[in-house]
């Protein structure tokens, strides 16, 4: 008797001891699973400047201690130019299990904050959150977003165009009616223009594929050309440029990386560095900070970029003076 009740209670601690360490297992897994952060990126084209922003992010976060693979996942997805497509993606990270979504450019920031409430999103390359209707104010956005602005300094632009080029009248700008960035740059631009004594002669597309139809019907109309950060002309930058060479147009754009693909000059953000800043939210935002109470973010410094070889193609020539304030020039 004493045997079996030895035995059932040796049974019984077994049985004890294989249960806790199955739980204390059972935990550890889950805990592993709770470090890993999925991160889901929504991106509206390819273009450099895009690519830059999700770059910087990206990098941001592995700076910090967040490896891809290890302690955290991306899921990527570009829309390739397509409403439509983001608004598929956009429903998709809805159900997916996300600690975050990054939405780059103001199309899929849209798309994303019409599908996801819950989720906490950053956005980042969107000019204007509030009349975009992502946010309820710059200081307190509200609900489950906030970000980063690429806000440019459209008069500063335009400012650096008159000293490139002084004779100039009548400025073309190249940009799609049916991005809001696109349109509140647009109205900068006309504000800036005629501050500064500038006839402003705009030229609409609805696709990339419309750009260089649009370029060419300003040749012989305007001085010269300005594009600003809109998406849809940026990611046919070339087609701009092509126009622009052959007819020796001053070319003015929007942000940096436009004039190392063949743009004459710009005094703008840095798009990675822009991307890094909103790595640095994202970490806050692991570590319990709330979207809604976190104001939008600007850089502020402006960098001065300057295409000595697309100078020379467009006929153009640059003052010293101006090439000492450049931050970097291209030859």
């Amino acid at each position: 008797m004493r045997s079996r009740v030895l035995s059932s209670l040796i049974t019984i601690i077994l049985l004890t001891t294989l249960l806790v360490a199955c739980s204390n297992q059972n935990i550890k897994k889950t805990s592993q699973e709770d470090k890993i952060k999925k991160v889901g990126i929504i991106q509206i084209v390819e273009h450099p400047a895009l690519d830059d922003a999700r770059e910087g992010f990206i990098k941001l976060l592995e700076e910090a201690g967040y490896k891809e693979g290890e302690n955290i996942s991306y899921d990527y997805q570009n829309a390739q130019g397509d409403m439509s497509t983001a608004q598929t993606i956009a429903k998709q990270f809805a159900y997916d299990d996300l600690d975050l979504i990054l939405a780059i450019a103001t199309p899929t920031a849209q798309a994303v904050a019409n599908s996801v409430k819950d989720t906490p999103i950053l956005i980042t390359a969107v000019t204007d959150p509030k009349s975009a209707g992502l946010v309820e104010s710059i200081e307190k956005p509200g609900a489950n977003i906030t970000g980063t602005s690429d806000l440019t300094p459209v008069k500063e632009q335009f400012k650096l165009l008159i000293k490139i080029v002084p004779q100039a009248k009548r400025v073309g700008i190249i940009y799609n009616a049916g991005e809001t960035n696109s349109v509140v740059q647009a109205e900068l631009a006309e504000s800036a223009a005629k501050e500064l004594g500038l006839e402003l002669i705009p030229a609409t597309v609805s696709s990339s594929n419309e750009v260089y139809q649009s370029a060419q019907s300003l040749v012989g109309r305007v001085d010269a050309i300005y594009v600003p950060t809109d998406n849809t002309v940026v990611s046919a930058i070339q087609s701009v440029v092509k126009v622009t060479n052959k007819s020796n147009l001053p070319l003015i754009v929007g942000e940096d990386n436009s004039v190392e693909n063949g743009g004459l000059a710009t005094v703008g953000i840095n798009y990675y560095n822009l991307g890094k800043q909103t790595g640095k939210m994202a970490i806050k935002i692991f570590n319990g900070a709330k979207p809604a109470e976190m104001p939008i973010q600007y850089l502020e410094n402006t960098d001065l970029v300057i295409n000595l070889k697309a100078a020379e193609k467009m006929n153009v020539e640059i003052k010293e003076d101006l090439l000492s304030q450049a931050k970097k020039v291209i030859k």
